[in-house]
């Protein structure tokens, strides 16, 4: 319980911080395009930031440690799509676009992975 929201408030901050940076200290640096790719970055790792803190509560809430591999797998997303995104946008390494899908991959997993678990538990 307390692992995924230490993981997800930890995201939370990453992504504020490059999001801050991104605005002030890349501007003028990359493209409005590239731009836009890592505020995509920011925004999905936030939702899934979050994603993990809401896990880590229905461990809390429902008394089981069911969520923790839906957790995992959106930390796994989170670094993957995220992640190559953040380097996609400052290195224009076009070949880091083929590891973004894997990580939304990730994404979709881990919230059928959480519709699965909420249907089999008792709240």
């Amino acid at each position: 319980m307390r692992m995924l929201i230490i993981l997800g408030a930890v995201n939370a901050l990453i992504s504020v911080a490059a999001g801050a940076f991104g605005a002030h200290g890349l501007e003028g640096k990359l493209s409005e395009h590239y731009l836009e790719v890592w505020e995509t970055a920011c925004r999905y790792q936030m939702y899934h930031a979050l994603g993990l803190i809401l896990l880590g509560v229905l461990n809390g809430v429902t008394g089981t440690t069911m969520f923790n591999a839906a957790g995992i797998v959106m930390f796994i997303g989170i670094l993957l799509f995220a992640g190559s995104l953040f380097v996609l946008s400052t290195t224009g390494i076009g070949i880091l676009g083929a590891i973004t899908p894997i990580g939304g991959v990730m994404f979709i997993a881990s919230w059928i992975m959480v519709i699965v678990q909420i249907l089999k538990v008792k709240m």
